[in-house]
């Protein structure tokens, strides 16, 4: 009997590097086409359905967006923990001299968006927003540049990908200490103890990584009571998990690609569909042009590959680092444009920074224009780079 489906180009597809910045592309379109549609309510009413379980000890019902914001972004946060431990043990932030560009051009990419943005904000109710614009997206730059396979150096794309993991350590640092409120200290001290009960396991070199897990759930909940951003616990939970500089596969590495695609192919476009559901207003476009939407399309459009290149420039007048091999300031700018793109963590940002929202919706059309923009001029002028080297 013949097949109907080959399920051969769904399993390329999914193998596929760029199977996860498609989805999330998808999921985005596909959200804001239910949210300009009759059927906006019904997607609003499935989102604000309660789910879970409370009582007197227990409080762990809340609304479906809320587990996904708070509860699938915690399992993301815990894969961007583990990608930054691995890069520190023996990847691209292992050593000063390997580390020293992308840590210090992450830096600039982060503090000059944060600048524009209040210059433009400061003293009015949004300048709590000035977060958003320090973010970027991991999972759509590196789905950006990979579209360029072997038209761009291989040193360029891991000078990103090592940019975007300590840039997300600076959104995780900026989640932790300034968009955090009302801290309850008896929590963080039972999250503190389910902290060194992690690290006792790691001294004990206990190699299975799913062991880590069930503390680590415990550890989401007292910090999600604590009043810090519970998706704070996947880092922390990350940090303690046992990793080597070997050939041979570690507890970390293997949890690492188990979470992998779980991540990319589910969870984030998960998140970015409940969270672009925007109903698009005449107001909303006006605010495009507000402090708070210009904030933001600055910041990342500008601000991004300003501190970027601003940064490597200084690196490499002072003799701290190089350009990485085979590139060119075409190449930087490239990469500064890319960074630009904020989407998943500036929108997660947005709806730490503002309780209206209508502010909220304002913030996340921002970032979804701007993303767009800054990626597509990120491809073309590293497309044109690798045309003009190749000729």
């Amino acid at each position: 009997m013949q097949k109907l489906i080959n399920l051969h180009v769904f399993k390329d597809f999914l193998r596929s590097s760029n199977a996860g910045g498609i989805l999330l592309f998808l999921a985005v379109i596909v959200s804001l086409i239910l949210a300009n549609s009759p059927l906006a309510p019904a997607l609003q009413n499935i989102l604000d359905h309660q789910l879970g379980f409370e009582n007197e000890s227990i409080h762990l019902r809340y609304s479906i967006l809320l587990w996904i914001n708070d509860g699938l972004m915690a399992i993301f946060f815990l894969m961007v923990g583990l990608e930054i431990k691995r890069e520190i043990v023996e990847g691209e932030l292992s050593s000063p001299k390997k580390a020293s560009l992308p840590i210090l051009c992450a830096i600039g990419g982060a503090a000059v968006p944060a600048i524009l943005y209040l210059s433009l904000n400061a003293g009015s109710e949004t300048s709590s927003g000035w977060g958003i614009p320090m973010a970027t997206d991991i999972a759509f730059a590196l789905a950006v540049i990979n579209l360029l396979g072997n038209r761009i150096p291989a040193s360029l794309k891991i000078f990103l990908a090592a940019l975007a993991i300590v840039d997300d350590l600076i959104a995780i640092l900026v989640i932790a200490f300034f968009y955090s409120s009302g801290i309850e200290t008896t929590y963080l001290i039972y999250a503190a103890i389910g902290m060194i009960v992690l690290l006792a396991m790691n001294r004990m070199n206990i190699q299975n990584p799913y062991l880590y897990l069930l503390p680590g759930v415990f550890i989401w909940y007292f910090i999600h009571h604590s009043g810090i951003h519970a998706t704070i616990a996947g880092v922390l939970v990350a940090m303690t998990i046992p990793t080597n500089d070997t050939d041979v596969e570690s507890p970390l590495e293997r949890l690492e690609h188990a979470l992998v695609k779980p991540v990319n192919l589910l969870i984030i476009p998960i998140f970015a569909f409940a969270n672009t559901n925007i109903t698009l207003e005449n107001t909303m476009i006006q605010g495009l042009t507000s402090s708070l939407g210009l904030g933001i399309a600055l910041g990342l459009i500008l601000g991004k590959p300003i501190g970027i290149i601003l940064i490597a420039f200084l690196c490499r007048k002072l003799k701290l680092s190089e350009l990485p091999e085979n590139a060119n300031w075409r190449h930087i700018l490239g990469v500064g444009l890319l960074a630009g793109i904020g989407f998943t963590m500036s929108i997660f940002i947005a709806l730490l920074s503002f309780e209206s929202e209508t502010h909220i919706a304002e913030a996340k059309l921002a970032i979804l224009i701007t993303s767009l923009l800054a990626g597509v001029l990120g491809f073309i002028i590293l497309r044109a780079s690798s045309v003009k080297n190749q000729s």
